[in-house]
């Protein structure tokens, strides 16, 4: 009788996965607080202001109501679907029909049903970096390539025409493209968002564009969508977004996809076996949300541009660091190359990642190190905190390099 084999057990895919380095920081930040210590967190990509109350009360409503205790339309509640329709012309000028839209758990689930829907095994997927840390292992578990494209700070983090044409392939499928960009804070000006679309276009390129932080732009910085501005794009782009950074709803994990039919149809079947239906509490909200006016956000605009251009001139002040001004989301990201490999307090960094750290351990302040999102020596400060906490964290990380 042969030996038993041995016992396999995580597989491979996801087992390769990496931990989401923006919710690890969050968490080791957590665990510090439960200590007891006095732990400032500029990790967690989330507002903190609390969900309007009129979409609370929406949500508590619906609670009671039989209707939404039982499964509804694996694609989402039929009147939030219009809702989201209507929304997006209303915001962006893009025109789409309820049965192009997709209700997710989450704009994170909509990241990963857009790649499950648009990758086989080898299709190439551009990802200008720095990236959110999720994008690449999206695509990753697709079954397709994430093709890395570096970006420079002196050009505001902005991928050119010019680099898409070099890393254009045989291969090449799809286009990440994120205005707003977290972590950079990058916003495109409307003519180079034009042209990558009919770059797109030109070379039969789909784009999945994430429009999460719409609402979230600073100064002269507007938000513009590729596909109203080019719209024989319509046909091979999916658009991803969600209510978490405009109406301050993290929590309730509501997002959705828009794209063109064909595409939708397979990923609502997906979402069928995957999830069903997303929480229809939660929908409820959702609708609320994008039927309501604007302004929360706005009102949340005001107060981080404020935070933003604060903590611009602390981390500024800093000598060897760099920082570009943040245009959109809720982000600086500066450069902190000149704070590696040189004595602080008595210890050394050999990158961000340790250097973060070492930020954490000795002066209780949490940053994202930049390798998390594709760009070493670079660290991602999120803005979305109290202005008291956000000057002591700053400051703190002032008198410890200093």
């Amino acid at each position: 009788m042969p030996a038993p084999q041995e016992l396999l057990r995580v597989s491979a895919r996801l087992g390769a996965i990496a931990e989401s380095a923006t919710l690890a920081v969050d968490a080791k930040a957590k665990a510090l607080k439960a200590q007891g210590l006095n732990v400032i967190g500029f990790g967690a990509g989330e507002p903190d202001f609390a969900t309007p109350e009129h979409i609370v009360e929406a949500a508590v409503k619906a609670c009671r109501e039989v209707k939404y205790q039982r499964y509804t339309p694996a694609a989402g509640l039929p009147e939030l679907r219009e809702a989201v329709a209507v929304k997006t012309m209303r915001d962006s000028g893009f025109a789409c029909t309820a049965d192009q839209v997709l209700i997710t758990n989450g704009g994170k689930h909509a990241v990963f049903t857009a790649f499950a829907a648009l990758c086989d095994p080898g299709d190439e997927v551009i990802c200008p970096a720095p990236f959110w840390t999720t994008y690449p292992e999206a695509v990753t578990l697709a079954g397709g390539v994430p093709v890395i494209i570096d970006t420079e700070e002196k050009n505001g983090f902005r991928v050119t025409v010019e680099q898409l044409d070099k890393a254009l392939t045989p291969r090449t499928k799809v286009l990440l493209f994120v205005s707003p960009d977290n972590p950079s804070g990058s916003v495109y000006p409307e003519a180079e968002v034009r042209a990558i679309g009919e770059w797109a276009v030109k070379n039969k390129v789909w784009v999945v564009t994430d429009e999460i932080y719409e609402h979230l732009t600073y100064g002269d910085h507007k938000f513009t969508s590729m596909p109203t501005l080019v719209p024989e794009l319509a046909n091979q782009c999916v658009i991803v977004n969600g209510v978490a950074k405009t109406y301050a709803m993290t929590g309730w994990r509501v997002g959705w996809m828009i794209g063109p039919k064909d595409i939708m149809k397979a990923s609502t079947n997906f979402q069928s076996h995957a999830t069903s239906n997303v929480a229809n509490v939660s929908q409820v909200a959702a609708f609320a949300a994008v039927s309501g006016d604007l302004s929360a956000v706005h009102m949340m605009r005001e107060a981080f541009a404020r935070r933003g251009a604060l903590m611009h001139q602390m981390l500024s002040t800093i000598p060897g660091v760099t920082c570009m001004e943040p245009q959109g989301a809720f982000y600086c990201f500066p450069n902190f190359s000149g704070l590696l490999n040189r004595d602080i307090k008595g210890k050394s960094a050999k990158n961000t990642m340790e250097l973060a750290d070492m930020i954490l351990t000795d002066v209780n302040v949490a940053i994202v190190p930049g390798e998390a999102f594709g760009a070493p020596g670079f660290a991602r400060f999120s803005f979305a905190l109290g202005d008291a906490d956000l000057v002591d964290g700053i400051q703190r990380i002032i008198d410890y390099v200093a």
